[in-house]
């Protein structure tokens, strides 16, 4: 008997190879996030994916940023990509690391997988110093939001958002 034998994803760190599912996942993001409100959040193009893997590939060698996949027998299935930040005025906060994206391919939800990610997360986060993590998710994105409570976390800010060529009232 020989070859991989694991029973599910594993939770590693990214790689170079990484960035084109990590480029058609973050593209995936674009598109959801649009579906929630396609006049605050982008809407996603041909070249979205060649374009966030360029992105991602500019943030791998960061010694402040931690990017990890779950890989699935050598498909990488969901990413989640963080930054340990320092102060930050305009946000009125303190040090912490920023999760700014967490997604799993629609295909592999509800096995877990984002669960994994963000635990994965949170523990190379903790071993880094970091006093908190703070992230944001799209208003309706329910079923993030229950994961996010479910670990923990708490509401602290609200983002509005107004488009300019609406009527004051």
């Amino acid at each position: 008997m020989s070859g991989d034998t694991r029973k599910g994803p594993i939770v590693r760190a990214a790689e170079r190879t990484d960035l084109p599912r990590i480029g058609r996942l973050g593209a995936q993001l674009v598109a959801e996030h649009h579906d929630f409100d396609a006049r605050r959040f982008l809407a996603a193009k041909n070249r979205t994916p060649t374009d966030y893997a360029a992105f991602m590939s500019s943030q791998l060698n960061d010694p402040n940023v931690i990017i990890l996949v779950a890989d699935d027998n050598s498909d990488v299935i969901g990413y989640a990509y963080a930054a340990v930040e320092d102060y930050d005025y305009m946000s009125l906060r303190g040090p912490a690391g920023v999760l700014h994206d967490i997604i799993v391919d629609p295909e592999n939800r509800r096995r877990g997988v984002g669960r994994m990610l963000l635990h994965a997360m949170l523990k190379q986060l903790k071993a880094r110093g970091t006093p908190r993590v703070v992230l944001t998710t799209a208003e309706g994105n329910d079923a993030a939001i229950k994961l996010f409570s479910n670990t923990k976390f708490r509401r602290t800010m609200i983002e509005m958002t107004r488009e300019m060529d609406d009527n004051p009232s």
